[in-house]
């Protein structure tokens, strides 16, 4: 009478996906599970065929010329766990993939600084002047009034130069973005208008009269037209926008200035010559407020207004180049630093995307006829009421 025979072990087989690298087996060759203990399970073949156990050589359960199959975490007896092999090779669609989601967590890291910087900065203009009246700049037509003082830095040696105060508006202009719409309109700042409470005087003097508040009634008043946002412009952190964007190509005439008495009476000296130069923040701040050219002593206020349109254009050249695209998280976060607007940051972000995927306009300056007389015996410019007509109709069309 024969012994009854042990039953079959239990084992516990472990599935998993083949892999790209994995080699198959060769034909004809059975594949064998592996027990946790580290011995091959009897395959699910007929009893007294080959590969049942006793069948092999070496009692492990393997018949003839049969491959060991290592289930997944279980290294067989002997043998040395190697490096796991790649999945597979490194598609151009994993790639790309990869780029795209770079390149819109970068863009998403710029949108975030840029609302975060603009929240902070965001100067409570609202209050002080009624503004609004037009939908969102991305999308809708809007006249937004662009400032910047004259004061100086203090330290400045510059004869009858103001170092407090709000001082007189160094430049004036007018943009129309938004809704399809892109038209500059820049005011010299020594053209004589009537200041509502003030009279007749130079239009840049209603600022240092009553502030951004008094400037945008007598501009509204002056062209007939509606402000629905004002920009000022904070020199003291323009230079490092212009810095963030790693500078700008400006291209136009030879330019020899004396910014804040020149570096003499320390100020700043600008010397640009004639053709494209690419410029830092500090030379493109006084080549904003270059009013005096040695360069050509017979240029003018228009002439500053034309360039300060054109540095303004090279700034949007530059935001919208691949070479700012490294930078877009610094531009973003300096922008609103060198502005004070009443704008929230999405309303300015619009602006600024309205901008950007506008054209650039061509220069259009209020051109005056003559010279009118202003308060104290001096003089000032004077615009026609045809002229002005002309003008505000063709920067409204756009």
């Amino acid at each position: 009478m024969s012994p009854p025979s042990d039953p079959p072990p239990e084992y516990t087989k472990y599935r998993s996906a083949p892999r790209f690298w994995r080699r198959g087996p060769r034909p004809g060759e059975p594949l064998l599970d592996v027990l946790p203990n580290g011995r091959a399970a009897p395959p699910a073949v007929p009893p007294g065929a080959p590969g049942i156990p006793g069948a092999g050589d070496d009692g492990d359960g393997r018949g003839p010329g049969a491959r060991r199959r290592r289930l997944p975490g279980l290294p067989l007896p002997g043998r040395r766990r190697g490096p796991r092999l790649p999945r597979g090779p490194l598609s151009v669609g994993r790639v790309v993939k990869w780029l795209v989601l770079a390149v819109v967590g970068w863009i998403a890291l710029s949108l975030v600084l840029f609302l975060v910087s603009a929240q902070i900065q965001q100067g409570d203009l609202s209050g002080q002047v009624a503004l609004g009246g037009a939908g969102f700049p991305l999308t809708s037509p809007n006249n937004v009034l662009v400032l910047g003082s004259d004061t100086r830095t203090k330290g400045s040696k510059e004869p009858g130069a103001a170092t407090s105060g709000r001082g007189r508006s160094d430049s004036i202009m007018l943009m129309r973005v938004g809704g399809g719409k892109n038209a500059r309109l820049s005011i010299p700042r020594d053209t004589v208008v009537d200041i509502p409470g003030h009279g007749k005087d130079k239009i840049n003097a209603a600022y240092a009269y009553g502030g951004p508040a008094l400037a945008v009634q007598t501009i509204e008043q002056y062209l007939g037209i509606k402000v629905n946002h004002l920009i000022e412009v904070n020199f003291d952190n323009f230079p490092q926008l212009i810095d963030a964007m790693g500078g700008v190509t400006y291209e136009g005439g030879c330019v020899v200035s004396r910014i804040n008495g020149g570096f003499n009476n320390g100020g700043y000296t600008l010397r640009l010559k004639k053709g494209k130069t690419h410029i830092d923040g500090k030379q493109a701040l006084a080549l904003a407020r270059t009013r005096h050219n040695d360069c050509n002593k017979s240029e003018s206020d228009l002439t500053r207004a034309r360039r300060q349109q054109k540095l303004l254009s090279a700034m949007k050249s530059r935001l919208i180049s691949p070479f700012a695209f490294p930078r877009l998280p610094l531009i973003a976060w300096n922008t609103p630093k060198a502005l004070r607007s009443d704008m929230s940051g999405p309303t300015l972000l619009g602006l600024f995307g309205a901008l950007a995927t506008s054209g650039s306009p061509p220069t259009q300056i209020l051109k005056p006829d003559g010279f009118a007389a202003a308060p104290g015996g001096g003089s000032g410019l004077h615009v026609s009421d045809a002229e002005k007509a002309r003008d505000v109709a063709r920067f409204l069309k756009g």
